[in-house]
């Protein structure tokens, strides 16, 4: 497969060398160059500033986006090793910012393992919906034996978080597919049955799960 740039007036295809980034003003685009992207905020062109030091857990892990790690530029290494330092000790972590892609980015810089500074891309608050737009009905509070069933639930059901329990299968069920599609065999997508019962029936539910839950124990 080939993407190709298309003019959409004419159908022909535009060279990469004739096309431009530019910002309409009500009937006019205005062009834009490299020059004027440096030019907006020189100084963050290249570097990562830090803005100020928070406590990692007043940021709300909603905002954030994609994990980098950093590693120092040359000559760099010893300003790095006591940041590092710095953060661990205080237990702080530092909310930044840098240019990418003509677009600056909320950033935060913390410690990652004791041993190198991990920088997480943040979305900027007006970025977040808001959620007073979703359909989500009020409903009525639950009632006292439902909620302590799910509180049992739960509690049956904690243990310590370990990451490398988990991981992404879906590729390596797709490739068992693919296999199979390479020697001839078809593949039959398995049938999901609906769950019996309403859906609002929450005790029943609860019930069952946790008695699963004793039959796997045992």
């Amino acid at each position: 497969m080939k993407y190709k740039r298309v003019n959409e007036n004419t159908n022909k295809e535009v060279a990469w060398e004739n096309i431009v980034k530019g910002y309409k003003i009500e009937d006019k685009y205005i062009v834009l160059e490299n020059a004027d992207f440096e030019a907006v905020s020189p100084e963050k062109s290249k570097i990562l500033s830090i803005i100020q030091f928070v406590k990692e857990e007043e940021v709300d892990p909603a905002l954030f986006e994609t994990p980098y790690f950093l590693e120092p530029q040359k000559n760099g290494e010893a300003a790095y090793r006591l940041l590092l330092e710095a953060l661990m000790k205080t237990k702080m972590a530092g909310i930044g910012s840098f240019i990418l892609r003509e677009r600056e980015i909320l950033c935060m810089i913390r410690p990652y393992e004791k041993e190198v500074l991990m920088v997480n891309r943040m979305r900027y608050p007006e970025e977040m919906r808001n959620y007073s737009e979703l359909n989500i009905p009020s409903g009525k509070a639950p009632k006292p034996e439902e909620l302590k069933m799910a509180e049992t639930l739960i509690k049956s059901l904690a243990e310590t978080f370990d990451p490398s329990k988990y991981r992404d299968t879906y590729n390596e069920d797709l490739l068992k597919i693919i296999q199979q599609k390479a020697k001839g065999k078809k593949t039959k997508p398995k049938e999901i049955k609906e769950p019996a019962g309403k859906a609002a029936d929450l005790m029943a539910m609860l019930k069952a799960s946790l008695e699963s839950g004793k039959r796997k124990v045992g």
